[in-house]
């Protein structure tokens, strides 16, 4: 995820129409910001702007990193208020580029101040106090996500978890009911949020209408070069390309998880069960591997098991360099910490072995042992991050800066919270890139590390871009470069990196490497419309707080086809439980991310002379198509997506076709393998009006 730091989003643009869509009333310079010089041409002005992004990039980012790291009422505090000053200078900004209204200028000026309207996915009210409230209730949510926990039990026998460890259960465990308990769990964090929700819908509206929009949701889809209300048919039209797919990928694990669980693995109407498919949030499946693996004796892919073995090696060698080095004073501390490396693994010394060591010893070692293994997490992680980075450099395309290794989140710490979202930021527009990451040793933060370089990739390469245009093409760009490289990561690939002892072949093997594809890939195309079509209708009031949850589970059974196990009334906010609803990270860009990465991976495998189906392709290491990728990603927002689009691909239009493409195999087995079976599913009826597109 490319985060939006809640205040600029250099990643939109609107049609040169859309120039004076604000109006031509001036309000007036809000407080404690300089006015406009008098007689500053167009030109002037977008230079000034980008002086002053420049200079405000640091402060603004460092602020979004302490509190998405450090999350405590101090950093937050911090936090609202740098977002408070960027967007009062923001709307200042806005208010004087209306002097320029309907003037003649060179057409890139003409686009600075375009994208200048569109900076933000979170629109201010001019009101000063107002825009307070907003910033101070946008980093509330975005801190009680992060600290979200559920807890059971009372006295010396509760227990706590966070996410992470409640999605474990969803990835790992086939207990119905631990399931269940773990899924209804992390969804109770997000009550408390509805009534701040409620008011943040309030404010950015006003903040959009202030810019002359008609709600936020308009705001957001005026930066895709189009106008706004074609967004939604666009998006459907490419829907309806890839939907038969999706269904024949629902009707195939419906069959299994009714084979695991019997009736219990649906809901009534043919509805998946939400807690049932490895996700929090039912947007990727992979962690189904074990019941939907198609052919369990063709070859393994299982990334998750050589990850914890190379993670279980790295243990044994950290524990092993510490016990021999001459430097270490702790003899009994040696002692004790192989003991309690016994008892990690199951091994109970004896009472006698117990009474020799000395206490504090023993208890040094402990702390030791947990040292050692959270310096073996740290190394293992840094070395998955190391191995996406080689990807990318392969291509022709450079080095990570030093700082990147120094400045991340790679995994959880343990002495505070933080958001563990994963996330790639620019931290000043000149090179301070950094992911934020609680990086496990698993297919799922694996490839989520392939996916945030790419977006530091796209950040490097267009740094020399003035910061205007320092922005994907439009936001499906910049979630689909990782992604194109996942794609890329063929069978044969993993087995030259050592992921996997031979890249399986034959028929079988395709249909297993197309699944694990699938089971992310095309699981991930209706929770990318869903939750926009949501937001969409909050923001234009079709959908209202009295039926924020009914609504949100409406769209789920209807583009989805999932469902609670349990009634979800609005006493819920299961909206809430989605990063990308508190963060305010509009979404739609990830489910065109999803259908421009195969058109991104097509383009360079043709580049790199890739012959065959297009599903054997791996463009690993070939400078050519690097040179080309590259070459795109220089372009940034600097023009219309379309024209970046046809440089890189031909076509200046989204299509789902290379996709298909892709899957053509998949989708021929599913056909076979759900031939005599009733597809499809009913969606219970709507309990109110459906949003407006």
């Amino acid at each position: 995820m490319k985060p939006r730091h809640l205040v600029f989003a250099t990643a939109a643009c609107l049609s040169l129409a859309g120039l004076s869509g604000c109006g031509s009333d001036q309000p007036a310079t809000p407080d404690g910001v300089p006015p406009a010089p008098k007689g500053e041409t167009a030109e002037e002005f977008v230079e000034r702007i980008n002086t002053g992004l420049r200079a405000q990039s640091p402060e603004l980012n460092a602020a979004q990193w302490l509190s998405s790291t450090y999350i405590n009422d101090d950093s937050q505090r911090v936090a609202s208020r740098a977002n408070e000053r960027a967007l009062t200078q923001l709307n200042a900004w806005i208010t004087q580029s209306r002097r320029f209204e309907g003037k003649q200028m060179p057409p890139q000026t003409a686009r600075a101040i375009q994208l200048l309207r569109l900076m933000t996915a979170m629109p201010a009210p001019q009101d000063p106090q107002k825009l307070a409230e907003l910033t101070r209730i946008a980093t509330q949510m975005e801190g009680m996500y992060g600290a979200g926990t559920y807890c059971t039990g009372e006295g010396q026998a509760r227990s706590c978890r966070q996410l992470g460890a409640l999605e474990s259960v969803l990835a790992s465990s086939r207990d119905y009911d631990a399931q269940l308990d773990a899924w209804q769990g992390w969804h109770s964090i997000a009550p408390p949020m509805r009534e701040r929700y409620t008011r943040f819908v309030a404010l950015v509206n006003e903040g959009a209408q202030d810019m002359g929009f008609a709600d936020a949701g308009e705001l957001w889809r005026s930066g895709y070069d189009m106008a706004p209300g074609e967004v939604a048919a666009e998006t459907n039209r490419l829907w309806s390309q890839v939907k038969p797919l999706y269904e024949q990928l629902h009707c195939y694990a419906r069959g299994k998880l009714e084979a695991h669980y019997g009736m219990r693995g649906q809901v009534d109407g043919g509805l998946l069960p939400a807690h049932l498919l490895g996700n929090m949030w039912q947007q990727d499946w992979s962690n189904l591997w074990d019941l939907l693996q198609p052919y369990p004796e063709a070859g393994s892919l299982d990334i998750t098991g050589a990850l914890q073995a190379l993670d279980d090696a790295q243990y044994e060698k950290t524990l092993k360099t510490a016990a021999l080095a001459p430097e270490d004073p702790f003899e009994g501390a040696r002692d004790a910490a192989y003991t309690a490396q016994l008892q990690a693994l199951g091994h109970d010394p004896d009472d006698a072995e117990r009474t020799r060591l000395n206490r504090l010893a023993y208890d040094q070692a402990i702390a030791r042992v947990a040292d050692l293994r959270r310096a073996a997490a740290l190394a293992g992680a840094k070395a998955m991050a190391a191995r996406a980075q080689d990807f990318y450099t392969s291509l022709g395309m450079p080095s990570l800066p030093k700082s990147y290794w120094q400045k991340s989140q790679f995994i959880k710490p343990r002495d505070r919270e933080v958001v563990c979202h994963a996330s790639a930021w620019d931290m000043d527009m000149t090179g301070d890139v950094r992911t934020k990451m609680c990086i496990e040793p698993d297919e799922e933060s694996f490839t989520t590390l392939y996916h945030e370089l790419g977006h530091l990739y796209y950040d490097l390469a267009y740094n020399s871009q003035p910061p205007v245009f320092q922005g994907g093409a439009n936001d499906g760009f910049h979630e689909a470069i990782g992604d194109t490289i996942v794609l890329a990561m063929t069978p044969r690939y993993l087995a030259s990196i050592g992921l996997v002892k031979d890249a399986p072949t034959g028929e079988q093997a395709l249909v297993n490497a197309q699944m694990r594809m699938a089971l992310s890939k095309v699981a991930f195309l209706p929770f990318g419309l869903m939750i926009d079509r949501w937001r969409w209708g909050v923001f234009d009031g079709s959908i209202t707080p009295e039926h924020y949850n009914s609504a949100w589970w409406q769209l789920k059974a209807q583009y989805q086809g999932v469902a609670p196990a349990t009634p979800r009334g609005e006493e819920y906010f299961d909206a809430g439980a989605k990063y990308h609803v508190p963060g305010n990270t509009p979404y739609t860009r990830y489910f065109m991310a999803h259908i421009l990465q195969f058109q991104f991976y097509k383009a360079l495998c043709d580049a790199s002379g890739h012959t065959g189906p297009l599903n054997q392709c791996s463009f690993y290491g070939n400078k050519r198509a690097g040179q080309k990728f590259w070459a795109m990603l220089q372009k940034g927002s600097s023009q219309p997506w379309p024209d970046t689009l046809k440089g890189l691909t031909g076509s200046d239009r989204m299509d789902a076709a290379p996709m298909l493409e892709y899957f053509q195999p998949l989708e021929a087995w599913l056909k076979q393998q759900n031939e005599g079976k009733r597809c499809g599913w009913s969606a219970p009826a709507a309990s109110q009006r459906s949003p407006r597109p």
